[in-house]
């Protein structure tokens, strides 16, 4: 069965090259350095002595770039000039990823999990020990690590009800792959009874990095006075917050009947929307203004005079319905300036986003009805009174109008939120000190 597993990745390779160009159009970084996804054609040099030997960490996408990002910091205070490997799967993430390079390190694309590729790229890189983020498990990444001696761990692991049941739906394949990490790290209980489902060697729960995380002040600084600017012309921001496909056409259509019942009625509002993926900037506007709404889009809004995203104070955002913002990096802004924010991919089936981001800038979230991927973030928010849960988009939208409105309950529940932060912070230390344990004990390990 593994053996079809190999022929069928082998066989998928040129549906990626196509996939990948297919990306490229709209975001380019999918058509750089492609051969790295095959083993080959590194950006950065072979490791050839001892010394040189990084400590290599996956993260995907995006949200994992940004855990990892925390993580390396962590790592860094503990032990100085720790040479990093960073890989990923999405342009968002590797572009993220290559703010949090320092001399030595190292990046590149996640190799397709083929036996070939996987062995090249261990051979060209050699990591001491790898790091998976969050829910990474490729069959053969694990096992040619394991036979190779590379301790792989798995930090910040989660693991939902539905990603177990697709997991037991393939545990020929999938079981082996969990029992052949080093360790995972849990998030939570619930996570580490699911790993341990499915024989993931579970070596702790210790929470979530992201609530480690802490707001760039600039970006925050810069939200507020974008809040200051609409408070001016009296209206209060209503974000929908990473947004996916779908998401943006239920909020515009409720947006649409509640202008066309009341005119005035939604006035004192400016909309801001954020969508979770670059490549659907321009179809957002077209949405939006296809339902009779004005768009002002971040990236052309006034720049300081050095070009920098943080513009002078007196630059305000140009008058229009809504606000698109089609920037990257950004969303400690977004929801410093947000009186409240629509959670995404919480409306459809997809999970949720993480919803801790907007609680470390005190921004007040209305959930809908899936939040899987988040679900214990998700539920200790929804106790602390940092987020309110709604069935559907025009119940949620009703919630986030009453909470922007009402400056006692906004306050409450902003104040809320940053306690949540505090009281859950700590899990980047548990888990820096538990990789540099596991990467000395795999290099004392490995043989001369």
């Amino acid at each position: 069965m593994h053996a079809l597993y190999n022929l069928a990745a082998w066989m998928a390779q040129p549906l990626l090259r196509r996939k990948l160009a297919a990306r490229a159009r709209a975001e380019p970084l999918y058509g750089q350095w492609v051969a790295e996804r095959f083993g080959r054609a590194y950006a950065a040099p072979a490791v050839s002595r001892e010394d040189e030997r990084p400590l290599w960490i996956h993260a995907v996408s995006l949200g994992e770039t940004r855990a990892a990002a925390i993580l390396a910091q962590a790592l860094r205070a503990r032990r100085p000039g720790l040479r990093l490997l960073l890989t990923h799967g999405t342009a968002t993430g590797r572009a993220e990823g290559a703010k949090l390079l320092q001399a030595g390190d190292a990046q590149a694309w996640q190799p397709w999990d083929t036996p070939a590729a996987v062995a090249r790229f261990l051979a060209h890189f050699r990591p001491r020990a790898g790091v998976l983020m969050e829910t990474e498990i490729w069959p053969n990444l694990i096992a040619q690590s394991a036979a190779q001696g590379v301790p792989l761990a798995l930090a910040n692991a989660r693991l939902s009800e539905k990603s177990l049941r697709a997991a037991r739906r393939a545990a020929w394949l999938m079981r082996p792959a969990y029992a052949r990490l080093a360790a995972a790290w849990a998030q939570t209980d619930a996570d580490a009874a699911r790993l341990r489902q499915m024989g993931a060697p579970v070596a702790g729960v210790f929470g979530n990095l992201k609530f480690d995380a802490r707001p760039d002040p600039a970006l925050l600084a810069l939200g507020q006075r974008w809040r200051e600017q609409a408070r001016q012309a009296g209206r209060a921001i209503v974000m929908l917050a990473s947004s996916r496909d779908g998401e943006e056409a239920a909020l515009l259509w409720c947006i649409r009947q509640a202008r066309a019942s009341d005119a005035a009625g939604l006035a004192d509002i400016q909309w801001l929307i954020v969508p979770r993926h670059p490549q659907r900037f321009d179809e957002v506007a077209q949405l939006a203004q296809s339902h009779g709404l004005s768009v002002s889009r971040r990236s052309a809004w006034p720049q300081s005079a050095n070009g920098s995203a943080h513009e002078s104070a007196n630059a305000a955002p140009p008058a229009a319905d809504l606000w698109l913002g089609d920037s990257l990096g950004e969303m400690p802004a977004y929801y410093a300036a947000a009186r409240v924010a629509l959670l995404g991919a919480s409306f459809a089936p997809l999970g949720g986003q993480n919803l801790i981001e907007a609680a470390a800038c005190a921004c007040p979230v209305v959930m809908g009805p899936h939040t899987f991927n988040f679900a214990q973030a998700a539920e200790s928010a929804q106790a602390a009174g940092a987020a309110l849960r709604a069935p559907d988009m025009p119940a949620a939208l009703a919630a986030a109008l009453t909470l922007a409105r009402d400056e006692a309950a906004h306050e409450r529940a902003a104040q809320a939120a940053l306690a949540l932060i505090a009281a859950h912070r700590g899990a980047a230390g548990r888990t820096a000190d538990a990789v540099l344990t596991l990467m000395d004990e795999g290099q004392r390990q490995t043989p001369p």
